[in-house]
């Protein structure tokens, strides 16, 4: 099987984010955007995991790249499944994060409304694993101004892993297009597919 990837999105976020829309025209430019998948996952953990295990046995073993919600998502099933995973400012127990955020929410970019529950919070945790101690399988990316997460959260969590923290920047991952390369290359597609690439226009 070829180099495939698997981007996960984050919370109230889609396949329409800035991220995975880079990701996704670049895919398309080199090719390859059938070793690609960006699901639009459900809100709920348990449906959206679902999802999330479909992709994976049709990709066959693609690298994981999870965004915020989507990198708690992404560690759960590198570890599950002996994957690679890249993540971008994950989240880091999310579970615990969403005391007095029950209730209505909506999707950024979709406009679906949806109800987060005590069910919702519940399916997360049981998500959790120990932190990965594997610095061959797991980058992590992340950014010291991210307004939504602290980044030593996820610096403490994944410190056995390979860290690259970048001062600046906020929660969507300023540069990212610019950081693609390393992600092609973490996936196994060779520099020559991409060399002539201007990755700064994407």
């Amino acid at each position: 099987m070829s180099a495939s990837i698997l981007y996960i999105h984050g919370f109230n976020s889609s396949p329409l984010s800035h991220k995975a829309s880079q990701l996704i025209a670049l895919m398309e430019r080199l090719g390859l955007a059938a070793q690609l998948r960006v699901p639009a996952l459900h809100h709920h953990p348990r449906q959206a995991m679902v999802q999330l295990e479909a992709a994976i046995a049709e990709l066959g073993r693609p690298l994981l790249v999870g965004s915020s919600l989507g990198g708690y998502y992404a560690t759960c099933l590198a570890e599950r499944h002996g994957l690679k995973a890249l993540l971008v400012n994950p989240a880091v127990a999310p579970h615990r994060m969403f005391d007095g955020h029950l209730g209505p929410q909506q999707n950024f970019y979709s406009g679906e409304t949806w109800e987060l529950t005590h069910d919702h919070v519940t399916a997360l945790a049981e998500l959790e694993v120990p932190a990965p101690q594997d610095p061959q399988r797991f980058q992590v990316w992340l950014q010291t101004a991210d307004e939504t997460l602290d980044y030593r959260a996820a610096q403490q969590y994944y410190r056995a892993c390979a860290l690259r923290i970048q001062a600046g920047g906020d929660h969507s991952f300023q540069g990212f297009a610019e950081q693609l390369p390393a992600l092609l290359s973490f996936a196994g597609i060779g520099a020559d597919t991409y060399q002539a690439i201007d990755f700064s226009r994407l």
